[in-house]
């Protein structure tokens, strides 16, 4: 009797628990949304049940201001920084795994240093090296910033994968005459599918929103992101949009939601296949 009431009590802790979880997650989103459909500009004065909602919020974002030339931009750089970072995380990760060399202990030794600190401490050394080769206020000079951020955690997460695949696929290709390309692509990227899968949208996600690199690297309207263009909706005295920063913000977070609910199957399975193996 005593047991059964104590697994009553441990279940009822557990989703009261989870409930205020579910709660204190859910209301500044509920609050956010509900703001970006309420009248005025401030969102000290949204209701919880507002009485009346309106979508002005939003077509103020496409006809007065650059909120389009802002997705547009996000959109390319997340885009081709998750085609330049997937390649470069896993062909180094490949090599790392299957090829001995001399550094390569050192290398990895490296790559697991280079995780232990924030990416702002290297911000000066970034900004100067993007003015040397004369890419700063460019969307490449900016990729080229995340794709390298990426390879170190990346490398090693797809490097333990890419140990717990058995190597005898490999010189049964080579047996066959397949040289270390086609190996690569013919036979490690389709048994790969999990791992590239969170690989690619974590590259796509990463820069969608960032805002400390992007604002040293980029300095023109037209070049803006939408993480910079956002954050001047509610920075400096004039600018008290919240209102239209919190339209601004749903639209932000419809692509990335998408994503994640397409391929969070893939997600999960490729960050516990990289954490488990190797």
């Amino acid at each position: 009797m005593n047991k059964r009431l104590v697994d009553k009590f441990t279940v009822g802790l557990i989703y009261t628990i989870l409930t205020i979880t579910a709660i204190t997650v859910l209301y500044p989103v509920y609050w956010i949304i509900i703001g970006a459909f309420n009248p005025g500009d401030s969102l000290f004065s949204t209701k919880l049940i507002p009485d009346r909602l309106t979508l002005d919020h939003f077509r103020d974002l496409f006809n007065k201001t650059d909120y389009l030339i802002w997705y547009k931009n996000t959109f390319k750089i997340a885009f081709f920084n998750m085609l330049l970072s997937t390649f470069l995380v896993v062909t180094a990760a490949y090599a790392f795994s299957r090829f001995r060399f001399p550094g390569r202990r050192q290398g990895l030794m490296t790559m697991l240093v280079l995780q232990m600190f924030p990416g702002f401490m290297g911000m000066i050394a970034i900004y100067i090296l993007l003015l040397q080769i004369n890419l700063l206020d460019n969307h490449w000079g900016l990729i080229l910033v995340y794709a390298g951020g990426s390879i170190p955690f990346g490398a090693w997460l797809v490097k333990g994968y890419f140990d717990g695949l058995p190597r005898s696929l490999e010189e049964a290709a080579k047996m066959d005459g397949a040289g270390h390309t086609t190996i690569f692509f013919k036979v490690m990227f389709p048994l790969s599918k999990p791992i590239l899968v969170f690989i690619a949208v974590n590259n796509f996600i990463t820069p969608w929103m960032d805002f400390i690199f992007a604002r040293l690297v980029l300095r023109s309207n037209e070049n803006k992101t939408l993480a910079i263009g956002l954050f001047e909706f509610v920075t400096g005295r004039g600018n008290t949009e919240f209102t239209t920063f919190a339209a601004g913000a749903i639209l932000v977070a419809i692509p990335i939601t998408i994503v994640f609910l397409l391929f969070q199957k893939h997600i999960a399975e490729g960050l516990t296949a990289g954490a488990n193996k190797g």
